[in-house]
């Protein structure tokens, strides 16, 4: 594999809930030249508008850094006028802005150089029973979407699935959904983001749907973490579910899947530096110790089809 790692810059400011600040706010420069710092990082993800409220400022500091960008994380969340959705907005002018918002995300990870625009519609779905017009939101959405991707073939939007937040159901929830928009909208730009700890919460196999992205060749970007699949606590990789972490990358390592893995954490406490290299850092160890185990005595453990036989062999390499 040929992977190169990234930090969510996002996450590395101001942490806290509705009963506590676990983090101080920083400056996107302080949390730029922090990010430097981080051993094992190779670059950066960033979320458009939210950090670009003076665009020329932004892209300045950021060229300034010298640090490279996975993907330009696009928010349509947000902002008071997205309360209703943004691309399944009742509202035809809101779901157009929307539709904007991809078209502006777009040229500015080209100027930013990055092919990648990852998106999560969090507020596009529903929280009760005869809400919304199910046919309606979903016909919305696969014409914002494919309006929005068509806008030039040179930039990959990705797709980040989500059970819920900030609806209770939210319209692309899983894997199964997320590829079927992909499918729809029919464009070979248009992908999927892989979020390790979101498959998780939607009580999905990680590696199994991450592997059928692949082979639908929609599988364009990956972020790590991790959750007692309840919830999204947004953990360090492989600190709760270590077996599906191991099977993740193995897979990754099967498909011979190149690009950027990006870290999405939140810290609550310790240092946020040294969280985000510990995570980094289990996830380079995650690959050693399949290498240690031996990918090929892997694959033949799965062949052999005996689950107790490969338990202990993979809790032996733990020796």
């Amino acid at each position: 594999m040929n992977i190169k790692h990234s930090v969510m810059v996002g996450m590395m400011g101001r942490v806290a809930d509705k009963f506590h600040e676990y983090q101080p706010p920083k400056s996107l420069k302080e949390r730029l030249q922090n990010a430097k710092k981080i051993k094992g990082a190779d670059g950066i993800e960033i979320v458009f508008p939210t950090e670009f409220s003076d665009s020329l400022e932004t892209i300045r500091v950021i060229k300034d850094s010298g640090l490279p960008i996975s993907a330009l994380n696009l928010n349509v969340k947000s902002e008071k006028h997205w309360e209703k959705g943004s691309f399944t907005n009742p509202d035809k002018s809101i779901r157009e802005q929307a539709t904007k918002s991809l078209w502006s995300a777009m040229d500015l990870a080209v100027e930013l150089g990055t092919d990648m625009v990852s998106c999560c519609p969090l507020i596009d779905g529903h929280n009760f029973n005869f809400e919304v017009n199910y046919l309606d939101q979903w016909g919305w959405l696969e014409e914002g979407i494919k309006n929005g991707a068509s806008y030039r073939s040179d930039v990959k939007v990705s797709l980040e699935y989500k059970l819920n937040e900030c609806r209770n159901v939210n319209i692309l929830a899983d894997m199964g959904r997320t590829l079927y928009i992909c499918e729809r909208v029919g464009l070979p730009n248009v992908g999927v983001t892989m979020d390790v700890g979101h498959a998780l919460m939607a009580r999905e196999t990680p590696a199994e749907v991450m592997s059928i992205a692949s082979l639908s060749n929609r599988l364009f970007y990956v972020h790590f973490n991790d959750n007692d699949r309840y919830w999204d606590w947004d953990m360090l990789p492989g600190s709760v579910n270590l077996w599906d972490l191991l099977e993740v990358l193995f897979y990754l390592n099967k498909l011979g899947w190149q690009g950027w893995f990006s870290y999405d954490i939140v810290v609550r406490d310790g240092d946020i530096v040294d969280t985000m290299a510990a995570g980094i850092a289990n996830v380079k160890n995650g690959q050693k110790l399949l290498e240690k185990i031996g990918l090929e005595k892997i694959d033949d453990m799965i062949n052999n089809h005996s689950s107790a036989f490969t338990f202990q062999s993979l809790i032996e390499g733990l020796l």
